[in-house]
């Protein structure tokens, strides 16, 4: 990994059309980036502002209720609602000795799942309907915006493709149907005098394949270098932060790396983030490409049984209710 003190900044208008050279470009500064940082701004990237728009208002709107009707829609075994603070933690975090909760709090949104659609008669783990509060016109905000990014990330795991050098569905025949996960967070200030190891998010690497950010101008987000240097990565209108997840790092044999990032609110403002995070099918399992017994340390995982292992032990709501 480079050392780097900015994080890039690529133009994705490419993903739209069907110019063939214009993508193998992109693919080529994809690949680039991302073997070299593991986080980059996308910009041109075709989501419309006004569902941006739409999901920040909606999240301001579940956080401003009384708690009470928060707690209504906690999070489920389905992993999906609201999560309070002080109820997750990243203890499995390797990047710092995390004894304290994240202090942020967050609703959760995934695949919307019929009772009678395939995975749930089938038993796929985390399978099921999401949970709603009573506030008008939010749910339908939430999954206009998931439905946007859903798009979004399935033609940048096209690029991703032909980064890798891999055949045309490779991967993206995986992510059939994807697993995909919408946060809303809210990150109240930290006190004047917090502790060192108070963190709105500790210290930590994604655990899926991509994760497409909003947030607002608040700050917080930090990328950490090779070094051990953190780098601002505030909002820069017009785009996203994107970066590789623990499964993409190992399906890519570790040539697209996972970069550890925190966030730090000492603002004295709240801060909102709708992070997306996008992950194949939870019965996939990820071998890394291009794999012989000289050139990889990486198992092969299933997904679905990595993703219970994280949930495990990061949530409390996990750890007592499965």
């Amino acid at each position: 990994m480079t050392e780097f003190d900015q994080i890039p900044i690529l133009d994705v208008s490419a993903i739209h059309g069907n110019d063939a050279a214009a993508k193998r470009a992109l693919a080529a500064e994809f690949l680039t980036a991302y073997s070299t940082t593991g986080f980059g701004y996308i910009r041109e990237h075709g989501v419309d502002e006004a569902l941006i728009d739409g999901v920040f208002n909606a999240s301001e709107r579940f956080h401003a209720l009384p708690r009470s009707e928060k707690m209504a829609v906690e999070l489920n075994a389905n992993h999906r609602g609201f999560i309070p603070i002080n109820t997750s933690t990243d203890v499995n975090s390797k990047l710092a000795d995390v004894k304290k909760p994240n202090q942020s709090e967050s609703f959760m949104v995934m695949r919307e799942d019929a009772a009678d659609s395939a995975p749930v008669q089938n038993g796929d783990y985390l399978a099921g309907p999401n949970q709603w509060p009573a506030l008008e016109g939010f749910q339908e905000a939430v999954m206009a915006y998931s439905d946007a990014m859903t798009q979004l990330a399935e033609k940048l795991i096209e690029i991703v493709e032909l980064a890798l050098g891999v055949d045309t569905g490779t991967l993206t025949q995986t992510f059939n149907p994807p697993t995909t996960w919408l946060r809303l967070l809210y990150y109240p200030p930290a006190p004047a005098q917090a502790e060192e190891d108070l963190y709105g998010s500790a210290p930590h690497t994604d655990f899926g394949c991509l994760t497409l950010l909003a947030q607002d101008g608040v700050g917080g987000l930090q990328v950490q270098t090779p070094a051990g240097n953190w780098v601002d990565a505030p909002k820069i209108p017009g785009t996203f932060v994107v970066n590789v997840g623990d499964m993409l790092h190992r399906w890519s044999n570790g040539k697209l790396l996972s970069t550890p990032h925190r966030v730090i609110n000492r603002s004295g403002l709240p801060r909102y983030s709708c992070p997306f995070f996008y992950d194949p099918n939870v019965k996939t399992t990820i071998t890394p490409l291009g794999e012989t017994p000289d050139t990889t340390h990486l198992e092969p995982v299933v997904f679905g049984d990595f993703l219970r292992s994280e949930l495990e032990a990061g949530y409390a709501h996990h750890t007592s209710k499965l």
